[in-house]
């Protein structure tokens, strides 16, 4: 028998000017669930569907829940839900560890969470002074919203001079989505977007009642095409560590391993470091870098400015 088409759910009132996290349990379920097909979970496919993936019910059996619960929770009501269950459906949708999170905080949100969104991002002044101290490593700190909070001289060459933007304007997802020039720069420019949107998703499974973060969503969704299609996806990501392939208007070609440092006293800062592979010719041009330091920043944003 074919799968009839859901009906649309009434959206949930939403607070603060923040994001809905009923309707983002709900439509993180339901994308969840269209990726799954029955022969990815040993289940037998009858005929055609007439929406992708698995069924409610499929899904119910495969978690053990009845068919309603599941019902319930799809539709955003994820109110007295157990971990246990969560957990249960998180292997049932084949969801990696940062989905999974993202399911918790979603389903079960903490109420303290609403004051933490609102607190003004501090950088530690020994920090500070650590990433000065860095030479040869570009280096900077993200922390909420993906904001650009610190950054030493070495990433002021590499990606511009932050400190001649305006405050609001040091945002990962701003300067990737809005930038021509930061397109120009990473190699894998798909790539780095659906990274900054599985970021923010995140922060928002988090912190749904930040009306900053719900500001910066709606800009994005407005001014750029790609970030709404991503944003619909729901995908989650965590940071973590990887390769970039840039491309400096001053140096060239560029391949940099990048780590993410998770601040012990605020998760919700990381510090993140570029280097090069020993003797390769990005670390030779991560030398050059290093050498022309500030200049080598506002050369770099002209050449951008002038291309643009």
């Amino acid at each position: 028998m074919d799968e009839q088409p859901e009906p649309a759910q009434e959206p949930a009132p939403q607070t603060g000017g923040g994001l809905d996290r009923r309707a983002e349990l709900s439509e993180f379920l339901r994308t969840r669930r269209a990726r799954l097909k029955p022969e990815d979970v040993g289940l037998p496919d009858f005929g055609r569907r007439r929406v992708p993936g698995l069924r409610r019910e499929e899904l119910a059996q495969l978690a053990g829940v009845s068919v309603a619960y599941y019902t319930r929770l799809e539709q955003g009501n994820g109110r007295n839900v157990s971990a246990e269950v969560l957990d249960a459906i998180a292997r049932a949708l084949r969801l990696t560890g940062a989905e999974h999170a993202h399911l918790m905080h979603l389903a079960k949100p903490k109420q303290h969470k609403k004051k933490q969104a609102a607190r003004t991002q501090q950088v530690r002044p020994a920090l500070r002074h650590l990433l000065d101290s860095i030479d040869t490593v570009p280096a900077y700190v993200v922390g909420r919203r993906s904001d650009i909070l610190a950054w030493n001289r070495m990433a002021a060459a590499l990606f511009g001079d932050w400190a001649e933007l305006p405050a609001p304007e040091r945002n990962w997802a701003r300067l990737v989505f809005l930038r021509p020039d930061y397109r120009e720069l990473f190699v894998e420019w798909d790539q780095k977007a659906s990274d900054i949107v599985g970021y923010l998703r995140m922060d928002a499974g988090c912190h749904p009642d930040d009306p900053r973060l719900s500001g910066l969503v709606g800009e994005l969704s407005v001014k750029s095409e790609e970030f709404r299609r991503l944003w619909a996806a729901h995908d989650v990501k965590e940071k973590s560590y990887g390769v970039k392939r840039m491309r400096h208007p001053l140096v060239g070609d560029l391949t940099l391993s990048f780590e993410t440092f998770r601040l012990v006293d605020d998760a919700e800062q990381s510090l993140l470091t570029y280097h090069a592979e020993p003797g390769s010719a990005s670390a030779e041009a991560l030398r050059l870098l290093a050498s022309w330091g500030a200049d080598a920043a506002r050369s770099g944003t002209r050449a951008s400015t002038q291309s643009e």
